[in-house]
């Protein structure tokens, strides 16, 4: 036991800041998923069309859906590589203890969605752009103005949140025992083959429990909530393990 007194806030503080450098990876690959979510939308997320008189307009839809839904991969994924046995290691170099490393890796993870977030939203735009640039088309955008885009980043980050609170959890399984790695895959695609099998809804209902919120407010709430009892499941997991010697 070092006879040094821990004051909590000051080692988040710390271990949060460093977490930041160490990680940086972290933001390159995110740009690099971006990047790739971008290249996917060029084609358009969805096209209509009419035609008559000799006259045919085609219409495609042009959104920074296909970057977020990579962002969410990457943020499940950010998520558990933070929360490896080789990143905590790294945090006794400072004078911690469990609990302050888990908060900063909360916070490193609140922080680089708020950044995944924006730059997710900002995509729509450059997207615009470099369609009307390569294939000299007409674009025409919804005027959703800037609380549009703020709505849409908020709601963005909050998805984010509650994706990785999840990879948080499972990854905090995984310092526990191996197995529980092993045993998630064949756990999903046992739900999905329910789902096929006995037409079992209750994974396609525990979705729209989420993505069919109307209101932000709500599912502000419902995300919170969730993200705050998985975030806190896998803080309690790891209290739990052996002291480290």
């Amino acid at each position: 036991m070092s006879l040094t007194k821990i004051n909590l806030s000051e080692a988040i503080k710390k271990q949060f800041f460093h977490k930041l450098k160490a990680n940086i990876d972290a933001f390159s690959a995110m740009v690099g998923i971006q990047i790739l979510g971008l290249l996917f939308s060029i084609g358009g997320v969805g096209s209509s069309g009419m035609s008559g008189d000799g006259l045919s307009v085609t219409v495609k839809y042009y959104s920074a859906d296909v970057v977020i839904g990579f962002t969410l991969m990457w943020a499940f994924v950010t998520a558990i590589t933070v929360n490896t046995r080789a990143n905590r290691e790294q945090d006794f170099t400072f004078i911690t203890n469990r609990l302050s490393s888990s908060i900063s890796n909360i916070l490193f993870l609140a922080v680089a969605g708020l950044l995944a977030s924006i730059t997710a939203n900002l995509t729509s735009n450059l997207l615009n752009v470099l369609v009307y640039l390569f294939f000299e088309k007409e674009v025409y955008t919804a005027a959703n103005g800037a609380e549009g885009l703020i709505t849409s980043i908020g709601g963005t980050f909050l998805y984010l949140i509650l994706i990785s609170s999840v990879g948080y959890f499972i990854s905090s399984l995984g310092q526990i025992s191996k197995l529980f790695l092993f045993l998630i895959p064949f756990i999903v695609i046992g739900f999905t083959y329910l789902n096929t099998l006995i037409n079992f809804t209750g994974t396609i209902e525990l979705v729209q429990f989420y993505v069919q919120e109307k209101s932000l407010s709500l599912f502000t709430l419902k995300a919170l909530i969730t993200a705050g009892l998985f975030y806190s499941a896998g803080v309690v997991l790891f209290n739990r393990m052996e002291v480290r010697k």
